[in-house]
């Protein structure tokens, strides 16, 4: 099977029309841009410490959390804060908790095939998990490149929908025509750089909302906001945000590289480490922040985030651009090489990239974005189930991992039947 991609990508900004209540009633304190600059320095120094990015454990940690916190980080926080207000954390917790049991599943996998020949039934579910996740490639490649040409206008004249799209099509275009005359060897090295600038935009995320959180707490200005979601529509839309957790698995796929042990230690170092960034994130946010009102759409936690310091709009508009265009990259390089193995060269890469950019294509101009979050969370969720499937049909363990892989399985084919999209 083609190496999975690194996902290195900076989701989403999501934004509420405010215009009806204001984001805050404080202004952003002089010394938050300082906070900021100087918690991403430090990162980045941690970051370029050679002790650190040389240390191959580290290294193959930085994929699957690039991944994780890549695909969901910000497109989480505004989501979750107007569906569920001051429950959100908990809500934050059962994703996180759902994707470290999918993870543990395929960390089995790992330690199985490692070990152990494959059965007959194993090499097919195997197959299957392949073709979905190809489709999985599909949609993500949308997911990614749609947030790119919201944030390529948000901050233009033309920051409509219109040229948001006009702008991913564009964009549709110069892969497949970079891809289809070139490849994406060049392209592909853009990765190891966008990694590092989304932690660093991270960690000055993070520092600027602890403090306007401490600004707000000391003013007495923390909101407490009820869920306006019930109990059912908090399944259905938790199932459809899967995604915006979902890259362990790419530990999976870096056996050219490290061997099993280290592949499992770091899925579990990056979903450790992703959770409490997470947890931070979300537990900041869903109380600093006044109820929003309107609908939610493509381009404003930048609003949110010009209340808590000028700065940090410009600093997530740059690191999304280049991550969603670097995962773009990778997601469909991994697809053209997985149909073409998949189907034994019947179908080449090349072949692979066009009929990708036509479905993308179709669904940019058919579907917005959290209609392709929610597609792009169901074809994960499948992925995910026969991956727990997998693990299920290994005869050298207890009864009772069997079960527990099986009912995950069914969990995950659940989540892909009855995820939906944000409205």
């Amino acid at each position: 099977m083609a190496p999975l991609p690194q996902r290195a990508c900076t989701l989403g900004i999501f934004a509420f029309n405010h215009s009806d209540a204001p984001l805050q009633q404080s202004r952003p304190q002089p010394m938050q841009n300082a906070l900021i600059l100087t918690s991403s320095l430090l990162i980045a120094g941690l970051l370029l410490y050679p002790r650190l990015s040389h240390a191959p454990l580290w290294r193959a940690t930085m994929t699957p959390l690039a991944s994780i916190i890549g695909s969901g980080f910000l497109v989480l926080g505004p989501i979750l804060h107007q569906s569920w207000g001051a429950s959100a954390p908990l809500v934050m917790a059962a994703l996180c908790a759902g994707a470290w049991a999918f993870g543990a599943a395929i960390r089995s996998n790992i330690a199985h095939r490692s070990t152990q020949p494959r059965p007959i039934i194993e090499q097919g579910l195997e197959t299957a998990a392949s073709w979905v996740l190809s489709f999985a490639y599909v949609i993500s490649v949308a997911y990614y490149l749609n947030l790119f040409g919201a944030f390529g206008v948000s901050l233009t004249p033309y920051g409509d929908a219109l040229h948001a799209r006009l702008l991913t099509s564009a964009m549709f275009l110069l892969i497949l025509g970079v891809g289809w005359l070139r490849g994406f060897d060049a392209l592909e090295r853009l990765e190891q750089v966008t990694v590092g600038v989304k932690l660093v935009v991270i960690a000055g995320l993070l520092a600027g909302l602890a403090g306007y959180f401490v600004t707000q707490a000391q003013a007495g200005t923390l909101q407490i906001i009820p869920p306006q979601v019930s109990l059912w529509q908090s399944l259905t839309l938790g199932f459809g945000l899967i995604v915006t957790v979902q890259g362990f698995e790419t530990s999976r796929y870096l056996s050219e590289s490290y061997d099993a042990r280290v592949r499992i230690r770091s899925m579990q170092w990056a979903q450790a480490i992703s959770t409490v960034i997470y947890m931070i994130y979300i537990t900041l946010l869903a109380y600093a922040f006044a109820p929003a009102t309107g609908a939610l759409s493509e381009t404003a936690i930048i609003a949110m985030m010009a209340v808590v310091a000028p700065i940090l709009p410009a600093m997530l508009v740059a690191a999304a651009l280049t991550a969603q265009f670097s995962a773009a990259i990778a997601d469909t390089s991994g697809a053209g090489g997985l149909i073409a193995e998949l189907t034994r060269s019947r179908v080449s890469s090349r072949q692979a990239y066009a009929v990708l950019v036509g479905a993308g294509l179709a669904l940019t101009w058919s579907a917005d974005v959290f209609q392709i979050i929610a597609y792009a969370s169901r074809a994960f969720a499948l992925y995910y189930a026969l991956q727990a499937a997998i693990a299920a049909s290994h005869r050298d363990q207890s009864a009772l991992r069997v079960t527990a892989y099986a009912g995950l399985a069914v969990f995950g084919l659940a989540i892909a039947v009855l995820g939906t999209p944000i409205e």
